[in-house]
């Protein structure tokens, strides 16, 4: 991914919090800086108006749209991954999942009326996975776990007490294949649903893995994507007369199901025009393709879901290309030739950004924006460049958005060579184009997080509202008022940056030896082919494959923090810590099966504390945040108490009564000063670190 990492680029985000500000969040700020929330920074502006005037945050947005901040980490959000409007109210009922540890989930009551900090409810608690949100037809909540669907009412004195299950036993974490291979944590136990008007409940069913490849050579089908159970598929669940599924009691068998749809590796974002069933009209999935090493590759799609069909995983991505990996299988019997001639497959209506990751799809229909009616809305959520933004396609009168002729181009990064044709092995090819609602959402020093959008819905009044998880938020779009704002800059860790830690690592022997243990033990054995290559080429030598490696993972936002190893996703994701993912998966029970693993974990974290050549030292405790600057005095931003620095002089020559200390995490720099010109904290704010 280093094609993504480029030179940063400064332009003055000096923000000033006001009285206005202050009054919103419930509290005065006392100082111009300005406050944060969940990593926004947060100035005067609102969007909104009246009691749904909040925050206006810093997302580059379609003109004439806004962003206003309705809940952050500070409410104690989590893992927010749905919302939905309980109807003729103005509350929401959030899927809160609370982290990766099973039963983590909550669901949660908004009032976005109630005063900050006081916004949620809890109503329900200790829920496995919950993801789906759905009002059904007869108006009442459902909701999805990971073997589970069930209805209650957010609005009783007791929730629980209302809960009626109507689906048990859908596959969960832990499956038997049909070839009767255990499997004790399933890759994709989220289950997104929808009703068709007829009342009937269409289930994603996720694979059990990435591609179901194994070891070579293959020379049957992928047996969880096979039999009247398939994974990797959409279930169909029909109702009793009368068109709404009866609560199971004690002993009942779930509703029998149908396989609809197979070849569909993960459908997080499904979506039915609302004139579906009748002939014609479109019934979309969002495809989460495999993850191949490539960057470009593969494409996410979006498939026109039709009955009996089947959609390729694990057998072909992009239109047509076939899986390598499966090239026997696709030689003979009900597969051969299933990604080029074969009536069974149906190619993508359309492609999708490769790795963008939709994780939520919906037609607007609404009063506030006219111009979006009918319209498909699509969220992407990945963490790749491709990702972090919120789709709009015209449609059809059928609601199928419609593809035009190669090349049609999208909107890769922020930053050099911004764009990129959709194209396949064989070229270029025919997609749908789309206009982006919104558009900048990387990461920007002091300014804004990476986006990271989940769940979305169209509220009574025409708002938008979204979660995204990564940052802990609940967002609304409104129609925004006065000149649109300048958009932020890019701002990722630079190639030069790059080359200066690499040269540090390159130039301590300990480090050297750490980094190769880690590239051999941990990322050429567990980690390649998983979401990337790192860098790594055919006919590298031992030292280029280190450097590339460590060229990588400084390359991803947020993965290290030179001298302060408990900071990044490095080690929080290797040792499953917080709420997102371990990796690699099936990491939690590398520690008790691979002798040296602890020591592989401990090699990152010093690999990370010895980057940089200097002294590890503390920011002192006192005022929540400590000031420091550049050489001339430039305020360059606030750290906070007990966050870890690496002095590089004690006694900074240049500037007496001041230490220098190297480049501090992105979000505490305020866009304004250069690495060049140093930054610099008075003395006695520091202690060892011990």
């Amino acid at each position: 991914m280093n094609q993504f990492t480029f030179a940063s680029e400064r332009r003055n985000l000096r923000l000033v919090a006001a009285v206005l500000a202050g009054v919103l969040l419930g509290f005065a700020p006392a100082s111009s800086e300005p406050i944060r929330k969940s990593g926004y920074a947060i100035g005067t502006d609102v969007c909104g108006s009246g009691d749904l005037a909040f925050p206006r945050i810093q997302i580059d947005m379609k003109a004439e749209f806004c962003a206003g901040l309705v809940a952050s980490e500070e409410d104690h959000l989590k893992f927010p991954r749905a919302i939905v409007q309980v109807p003729g109210r103005d509350l929401f009922v959030v899927v809160d999942m609370g982290g990766w540890g099973h039963v983590d989930g909550r669901l949660l009551l908004l009032d976005p009326h109630a005063p900050q900090g006081r916004r949620f409810k809890e109503l329900l608690t200790d829920v496995e996975y919950p993801f789906g949100l759905v009002i059904g037809p007869d108006r009442k909540l459902y909701v999805s776990t990971a073997e589970t669907i069930f209805r209650f009412d957010p609005l009783a004195d007791n929730p629980r007490g209302t809960v009626e299950t109507i689906i048990r036993h859908m596959p969960g974490r832990r499956i038997s294949l049909p070839d009767s291979t255990r499997i004790d944590e399933s890759a994709h136990p989220f289950k997104p649903f929808v009703f068709d008007r007829n009342g009937r409940l269409f289930v994603n069913i996720g694979s059990h893995s990435d591609d179901c490849v194994t070891p070579a050579p293959i020379t049957r089908p992928c047996a969880a994507a096979e039999g009247a159970s398939a994974m990797a598929s959409i279930w169909l669940y029909a109702p009793p007369a009368g068109g709404v599924f009866p609560a199971l009691k004690p002993g009942d068998p779930d509703p029998p199901h149908t396989v609809y749809a197979r070849g569909l590796r993960n459908s997080m974002a499904l979506v039915l025009h609302p004139m579906f069933p009748d002939a014609g009209y479109a019934f979309l999935q969002g495809e989460n393709g495999r993850d191949l090493p490539d960057i470009f590759k593969p494409n996410e799609e979006i498939n026109a879901i039709e009955q009996g069909r089947h959609y390729g995983w694990p057998y072909c991505y992009d239109l047509s290309t076939p899986s390598p990996e499966f090239r026997r299988v696709l030689q003979s019997g009900i597969y051969k030739s299933l990604c080029t001639a074969n009536a069974l497959y149906k190619a993508p209506l359309s492609l999708l950004p490769p790795h963008g990751a939709p994780l939520a799809m919906m037609y607007y229909h609404g009063g506030k924006f006219p111009e979006l009616e009918g319209k498909l809305l699509v969220g992407l959520h990945g963490y790749r460049p491709t990702g972090s933004r919120l789709l709009v396609y015209d449609v059809d009168d059928h609601g199928f958005p419609k593809p035009a002729p190669a090349p049609v181009r999208y909107h890769v990064s922020c930053a050099a060579d911004p764009t990129r044709s959709f194209q396949t092995d064989t070229g270029e090819v025919a997609a749908a184009p789309f206009q982006e609602l919104i558009a900048g959402w990387h990461r920007v020093n002091g300014a804004r997080p990476q986006g990271a959008p989940v769940g979305m819905t169209v509220a009574e009044d025409g708002a938008i509202w979204l979660v995204e998880d990564k940052n802990k938020t609940v967002i609304r779009i409104d129609r925004a008022t006065g000149d649109a704002p300048q958009p932020l800059p890019c701002d990722v860790r630079s190639h030069a940056m790059i080359d200066e830690l690499a040269a540090f690592v390159a130039g301590d022997t300990q480090n050297r030896v750490r980094l190769t243990t880690l590239r051999k033990g941990l990322v050429e054995k567990h980690c390649v082919g998983c979401h990337s290559d790192f860098g790594l080429t055919p006919g590298q030598s031992e030292t280029e494959k280190d450097g590339a490696v460590l060229r990588f993972m400084l390359s991803q936002d947020g993965w290290i923090y030179p001298g302060d190893p408990d900071a990044g996703k490095l080690r929080t994701r290797l040792r499953g810590l917080g709420a997102e993912k371990l990796m690699p998966p099936g990491g939690e029970n590398l520690l008790k099966t691979e002798p040296g693993y602890k020591r592989l974990l401990d090699a990152a974290d010093l690999l990370v504390a010895n980057m940089v050549p200097g002294t590890r030292m503390r920011i002192k405790s006192g005022p929540p945040q400590r000031k420091f600057y550049g050489r001339t005095n430039k305020e360059c931003g606030e750290i906070p108490a007990a966050k870890v620095v690496v002095v590089t002089q004690r006694s900074a020559v240049d500037k007496p009564g001041f230490s220098r200390f190297f480049r501090p995490a992105d979000p505490y720099l305020n866009g304004e000063c250069t690495d060049g010109d140093g930054y610099y904290i008075r003395q006695e704010f520091l202690v060892p670190v011990r």
